[in-house]
Order: C-alpha cells, then sequence, then structure tokens
C-alpha cells in the first residue's frame, strides 16, 4: 500500500470531503472556537481604580485618598462652577471617591450631573497635574461600568486627551490615562477602535520602552495593550497593532507574573485569526518563549500561553514544526496532567490540532508518547478535555499513516476509554469518534485484520455500543453505526492484526 499517498486519500474518503490538512486543522479551529468564549475569561478587561480601605490596592493613592468624603452632589456642582481652583479640585475629587469607594458607585448620578464633559476639560489642565489626576481617576471609574457609562466619555472627547497624557511629566497621570483607555478598550471593538484610530500605539511602545517606566505602570501598559488586541467581529485593524507584536515578544522575556500573562493574552487574541497574523507573531520570534512559559507553575501566565500556543498550530505546517520545534510536545503532555480542567482541554485542544497536520507532527506526537497521556485524559479527565482528546485520536486515525495508526491501535491501550465516548449524550462527539473507529477499521480492512480489530472491539463494549447507537435520535450517527455493523461485524476471513505489519 503506499503509505504516502493513503492519507490524503482517507482524508477525502472519509472525514473531510477532499479537504487538506491544512484546511481540517483550521476547521478545528473554527469548530473549537468556544474554547475561547467563555462566560467569565481569566483576565479583566475592566477595572475600578479604588481606594486601599476598599479593597485592591490602587497603585496611584495618593495621601490625601483616605480621607472622607464631605461634599454633596448639589455641593460638588457649586464648587466645580466657581472658577476657584481649590473648590474647582475639591468637587473633582469628591466625585472620585464617590466614584472609587462605594460598593455601588452612582455612576450615573455622575453623568447625569454633567461631569463627564467637565472632567474631560480639566484633563487639558497641564499646570495643574493634581487636578489632571483627579479628573483622569473619575473618568478611569466612570469607563469601567456598562457601555453606555464608557460611551459617555468618549463621546466628551476623552480618548485624545487620555493619549496626550501619556506624555506627561506625572507620572502617576500618565498611568492614570493609561488605565482609562484600558477601560475604554475593554468595552469592545468600536470602542477599541476609537483609541486605535487617535495613533495611540506608538505613544504606548514610547512608554513599554523607557527604562525608567516604574513596574506598576508597565502593568498597566501591557493590560491596555491587551485590550487592544482583544474582541473580534470586527477584529481590531492589524496595521494599527502590528507595531505591538515585536514589543510584546521582548515582553515575553520579562520577569513580572502579571506583564507575562498579559502579553501571552495579547498574543492569544492576535493569533486568533488567520495566517497572516499568525505569521507575524512568529516571525517575532514569539514561539520559543510562548512555549517555554508553558513550563511555568502559574496557571495565570499557563493559560495565554497555550492558547496563543494551540492558536499557532491552527496555522500552516511551518508554524506548527516551530511550536514542535521549540520541544512542545513534552510540555503539552505534561499539562495534559494539569490540576486545572481547562488547561487539560486546552492541551487536549493543541494536540489535536498538531494530529490534524501531516504524518512527521503525527510522528512526533507518538515519539513523545503523547497519547499516554491521553488515554487517561479519555478515560478519566472531564467531558470537554475529553472531547478534544477524542478529537486527537480522530485526527491521527484521518490523516496518519498505515503504520502510525497501528502503533496508535496496538501500542496504547486506546481503544477502550476512546469507544467509550460513544455513550456521550453530545452528538458530535459521538460522530468524532464514529469517524474515527470507521477509520481504524478500514485500515484493518486494507491489511486484512477486521477479525482480531472485531474481537477487541466486541472485548471492550464497542459492539453493545454501536447497536445502541442503532436507536440514537440523531439519524447520522444511526446510519454510521448500522454501516460499521453491516461492514464488519459477520463471518469473514482471520487474518491477524500483529501479523500484516
Amino acid at each position: 500500500m503506499d503509505t504516502e499517498n493513503a492519507p490524503n486519500n482517507r482524508l477525502a474518503s472519509y472525514k473531510n470531503a477532499s479537504k487538506t490538512t491544512t484546511e481540517l486543522r483550521q476547521r478545528r479551529h473554527e469548530v473549537t472556537v468556544e474554547l475561547r468564549k467563555n462566560k467569565k475569561e481569566d483576565q479583566l478587561f475592566k477595572r475600578r481604580n479604588i481606594t486601599e480601605d476598599d479593597g485592591p490596592t490602587s497603585p496611584l493613592q495618593e495621601n490625601n485618598a483616605q480621607s472622607p468624603v464631605t461634599l454633596k452632589f448639589e455641593e460638588i456642582m457649586q464648587y466645580v462652577k466657581s472658577g476657584v481652583p481649590n473648590k474647582e479640585f475639591a468637587a473633582v475629587q469628591a466625585a472620585r471617591k464617590m466614584l472609587s469607594r462605594e460598593k455601588n458607585p452612582p455612576i450615573d448620578k455622575i453623568i447625569g450631573l454633567g461631569m463627564v464633559p467637565i472632567c474631560v476639560k480639566f484633563l487639558e489642565a497641564a499646570d495643574r497635574p493634581a487636578l489632571q489626576f483627579e479628573a483622569a481617576w473619575a473618568l478611569t471609574n466612570i469607563a469601567s461600568g456598562t457601555s453606555d457609562q464608557t460611551k459617555a466619555v468618549i463621546d466628551a472627547h476623552a480618548i485624545p486627551r487620555f493619549i496626550d497624557l501619556l506624555s506627561s511629566p506625572s507620572v502617576t497621570v500618565a498611568e492614570q490615562a493609561v488605565w482609562a483607555l484600558g477601560n475604554i478598550a475593554g468595552d469592545g471593538s468600536k470602542a477599541r477602535d476609537n483609541v486605535l484610530d487617535y495613533n495611540s500605539v506608538e505613544a504606548i511602545i514610547s512608554l513599554v520602552r523607557n527604562p525608567n517606566t516604574p513596574i506598576s505602570f508597565l502593568r498597566n501598559i501591557v493590560w491596555l495593550m491587551s485590550n487592544l488586541c482583544r474582541n473580534k467581529n470586527p477584529a481590531p485593524p492589524f496595521n494599527r497593532i502590528e507595531p505591538m507584536i515585536p514589543v510584546l515578544s521582548v515582553l515575553l522575556d520579562h520577569e513580572d507574573a502579571q506583564v507575562l500573562s498579559d502579553a501571552c493574552w495579547a498574543l492569544s487574541y492576535v493569533t486568533d485569526d488567520d495566517a497572516v497574523k499568525l505569521e507575524s507573531v512568529v516571525a517575532a520570534g514569539t514561539v520559543p518563549k510562548l512555549v517555554r512559559l508553558l513550563g511555568t507553575n502559574n496557571p495565570a501566565i499557563i493559560t495565554p500561553a497555550l492558547r496563543s500556543v494551540g492558536n499557532i498550530v491552527t496555522g500552516n505546517d511551518t508554524q506548527t514544526d516551530a511550536v514542535i520545534a521549540a520541544g512542545a510536545l513534552p510540555l503539552l503532555a505534561n499539562l495534559l496532567r494539569h490540576t486545572k480542567n481547562t488547561i487539560v482541554k486546552e492541551a487536549a485542544w493543541t494536540v489535536s490540532n498538531i494530529t490534524a497536520g501531516n504524518q512527521a507532527q503525527i510522528q512526533q506526537v507518538l515519539n513523545w508518547g503523547v497519547f499516554n497521556v491521553l488515554i487517561d485524559v479519555l478515560a478519566r479527565g472531564d467531558f470537554k478535555s475529553q472531547k478534544e482528546a477524542a478529537w486527537a485520536v480522530t485526527n491521527t486515525t484521518t490523516g496518519g499513516s498505515t503504520e502510525q495508526i497501528i502503533q496508535l491501535v496496538e501500542k496504547y491501550p486506546i481503544m477502550k476509554p476512546y469507544c467509550d465516548l460513544l455513550e456521550a449524550k453530545d452528538s458530535r462527539t459521538v460522530r468524532v469518534v464514529l469517524t474515527g473507529v470507521t477509520n481504524i477499521f478500514q485500515i484493518a480492512s486494507n491489511i486484512g485484520g477486521v477479525e482480531n480489530l472485531c474481537t477487541l472491539f466486541e472485548e471492550i463494549g464497542g459492539l453493545d455500543k454501536l447497536e445502541a447507537l442503532q436507536s440514537h435520535d440523531n439519524e447520522d450517527i444511526y446510519r454510521k453505526a448500522l454501516e460499521l455493523i453491516e461492514t464488519y461485524f459477520c463471518d469473514g476471513v482471520s487474518v491477524a492484526w500483529k501479523d500484516t505489519i
């Protein structure tokens, strides 16, 4: 049998209707997009800037931040319209304290008073940095609210004022401007693009490259960068964010965990797209660094680094080879044993994208013993992880050579936990396993080893499961199960599976 051409024939005949392995991998990318659409992400997209006695510590506190609010709403408006500098400052600070201290901040009330355009105006008071700081802080907290509340800040033309403040001689003012822009960019695609439209990236990169930028400030900058890369439908204009990619690559060598986490999140958003963007990330030298970070002990770093690596292996063979060459497979095997289910799931998803590649890539997965660990995931993992592990097996049976598929079935006791998923309630998973089982039986038929495979299949309860699927509600599943039974489970010539290798 011509094993070099056979995998492509199997791709055409069974699962993928003449799709290439590259198309298969991209299809896997689309199928598993829900991996990146969790209801609650691991990264915060908006953050309130609150004072110490409310909980988290703000890096921007002043000595007077702990003093109580002494003005009422009416007095705030009287003071802010007085034209007296001390009263203007007291009014803005009082508003800021209301927004940063209360569990249910009166954002709508402050907006209704007309404070937003007033605070935006005060952002221009270059000779009064303390006032700029308080105004920026107040606006930051307003922008941390709902989309309508954020829109009030945008509509008041705050974005260009904040971008101007990125070059403020006051570090605290510049940092507060970054925080505000991060909240605005985190509101969604439209707000994000509003920030990008004002050429903010150049100023942001300058801050990152400034050796005097404090670590607390750098953390906020990288968080802002991640929000500028985030969101799809539409994705950010690539020409706007592309200059950040080499900077993010450099940041992957940083020692701070928060900087590393947000840099990885940013790259995960960029790589969750087409091959051109993937190539830009790969060309920036990120792959060895991202793979190295898979070996850390911090889930806050592992999660976005793994997502980035997983996205990269949805690309072409060269991009996937770069991940393998960087030593990803043994690290992925370790992550398949992780105590956090979401990490196991995404590690299995990443492996499944590698096994959707060419035979040399599949062989690397086999050589590194990744299937030894995938067996445990199939048998004892949570269901989401089991689904991804099943894809890894099915993709191997679809694109692997005859020898590789024989190795998979004989070397690893994978058939029972794999076939146990035929009882899954999820129809898609059942179809995936049926496809893999069909592929394995086809190989057995080609080499004359059907009878022994049938015996193994019956011993592990696979035939009983196929018979049960004949009453499945899904007609496609019923037909596939029936076809397997009618095609293979009948009298035939016995040829040993192993003797044909």
